[in-house]
């Protein structure tokens, strides 16, 4: 009797993916399962149709030579049935039962550290220019005493006592007999019998470090500085996390940054931003001077280039925009009073419009009232 086709076993194209697959064998192994299915020859023989469908499409190498050749290309090298093919079906439902493959042994005790965050607070001024900082953190360390393997010096682990060493044990849920993560032991397949006395069996102590982290020039909020190794340590010996330096830029008094450039507001008095004049203004690298023309209004925008910052993303450095803000005084002496008083007269009696914003304003409340009353 001549065999089906393997993709019309499990009922896909033949430009079906690996998971469309390996989900269409997951739907009829539960169905056709002799564990479900108890005295059906039927359904016995289409689960090992599936499984041998399954061993050959879910493997690329086998699967190129069944597309070319059928049957005859792999022929003599699909277990067809005769044998166990419970590692294949643990494979495919371990997720569900929280078993999987993994065969005798195979889960190891030893694992990585976990990855640790730090947020580290800078001024603008150790952010744009670069900055060395010592940082306290708390962490877990490999115990001295024991190596970190969690046993007493001179002592090892012996084997599991519920799994025997293998890390796996058979469970039957409902229909199913699957192997499970051994609930002792996690997975390692050993028992610590006499703990260190030092890290009581964790294999790890806490500490608190002191690193120094050197900031380079123009990170900025959110960026992230990795340092290997200096996370948790391992578990029974494992290799440590990393640590992750989160940069956290503190407000500045005079400066906002936005990306490459700096933004700041100027206060000048009415005198200046009439009549014009020199101010000096602050940067991150000093002072430098700024003229103002004459009759500049307040919100007016200068922009001083390369006084920005460069970023460490590369690109050159970005501006300094300075914004202007004119300012009323305030506490005028009786002098300054009638000068300004005077200064009043004068613009009224000459009737000329030296406030043009003032005027456009007005001539437009006029436009809407006589609207309104027209």
């Amino acid at each position: 009797m001549s065999k089906r086709d393997y993709y019309e076993v499990l009922g896909v194209d033949r430009g079906a993916s690996e998971a469309d697959i390996k989900k269409a064998y997951r739907r009829v192994a539960m169905k056709n399962h002799p564990d479900r299915n108890p005295d059906n020859s039927e359904a016995e023989e289409k689960f090992k149709e599936a499984n041998e469908a399954f061993e050959v499409l879910s493997d690329k190498e086998k699967r190129g030579r069944y597309d070319q050749f059928g049957h005859a290309g792999v022929e003599g090298q699909t277990s067809a049935g005769a044998a166990d093919f419970s590692d294949i079906f643990g494979d495919i439902f371990g997720d569900i039962f929280g078993g999987g493959r993994g065969g005798r042994g195979s889960r190891s005790h030893v694992r990585q550290g976990a990855d640790l965050r730090y947020n580290l607070e800078l001024n603008l001024e150790g952010a744009v220019g670069g900055t060395t900082v010592k940082i306290r953190i708390p962490t877990t360390v490999s115990c001295k005493h024991c190596d970190g393997s969690g046993t007493a010096p001179g002592t090892e682990p012996v084997n599991c006592s519920t799994c025997g060493g293998h890390g796996q044990v058979r469970m039957q849920q409902g229909f199913f007999s699957v192997q499970q993560t051994c609930p002792r032991c996690q997975g390692a397949g050993k028992q610590i019998t006499d703990p260190c006395h030092i890290c009581h069996g964790r294999g790890s102590t806490d500490e608190t470090k002191t690193l120094s982290v050197k900031v380079p020039a123009g990170v900025d909020d959110g960026d992230r500085i990795r340092l290997s190794g200096e996370g948790q340590a391992g578990v029974h010996g494992g290799p440590p996390g990393d640590l992750y330096v989160e940069m956290r830029i503190k407000p500045h008094e005079i400066f906002e940054r936005e990306g490459r450039n700096l933004h700041c507001e100027i206060p000048i008095n009415f005198a200046d931003a009439a009549l014009g004049g020199e101010l000096e203004v602050p940067t991150l690298d000093g002072k430098v001077k700024l003229k103002i023309p004459k009759e500049t209004q307040t919100g007016k925008l200068f922009r001083l280039r390369g006084k920005g910052v460069t970023s460490i993303r590369g690109g050159g450095a970005g501006d300094l925009l300075c914004r202007v803000v004119v300012e009323t005084p305030v506490n005028l002496t009786s002098r300054q009073r009638e000068i300004l008083g005077e200064f009043q007269s004068i613009q009224k009696e000459e009737g000329r419009h030296q406030s043009p914003k003032e005027s456009s304003w007005f001539e437009g409340v006029k436009k809407f009232v006589d609207g309104l009353t027209g």
